[in-house]
């Protein structure tokens, strides 16, 4: 059996209700947003994420590995879901023109229309179900909390 160590902190009942209540919503909101992306548009909250990045991206073409980092995913993992996208038509891979060594996914036009298409679902999504529930401030204090939590998390990995 393994010892617990005396240092351990154990969370409060007010910062588990904190952790529950950010583990459970965020679950079930990506698993909503998820549902109203694939039964209005057959495309999954994952993939449209993909389009999203290829789309902000300059000539909508972005290196496997950045935008798996941007993705918080593994490259193998990105690999397999951007094959999918590209038999469908979404996107294409190729040869980093800078590199010729790297490989990049490029948004096509069917993956624009898809985009165009499901974007307003999703912000509608976004905002009944998350933004429009909090006020300016909580929103501002939001970002700031996970702002600090994804750079706490980046400096790890760096």
């Amino acid at each position: 059996m393994t010892q617990v160590p005396d240092e351990v902190r154990w969370l409060s009942d007010t910062e588990m209700n904190a952790w529950r209540s950010y583990i459970v919503s965020t679950l079930r909101l990506r698993q909503r947003l998820h549902r109203e992306l694939t039964d209005g548009h057959e495309v999954s909250l994952i993939d449209y994420e993909v389009l999203v990045c290829l789309s902000q991206a300059p000539e909508n073409r972005m290196r496997m590995t950045e935008l798996a980092t941007m993705l918080g995913s593994t490259k193998s993992r990105l690999s397999h879901q951007v094959g999918r996208m590209e038999v469908a038509g979404y996107v294409r891979r190729g040869k980093d023109p800078e590199d010729r060594r790297g490989v990049t996914a490029e948004l096509t036009q069917q993956g624009v229309d898809l985009l165009d298409g499901a974007a307003p679902t999703h912000v509608e999504g976004v905002r009944a179900h998350l933004i429009d529930l909090m006020s300016t401030d909580e929103q501002v204090a939001m970002a700031t909390v996970f702002g600090r939590v994804l750079t706490h998390l980046t400096d790890l990995e760096g």
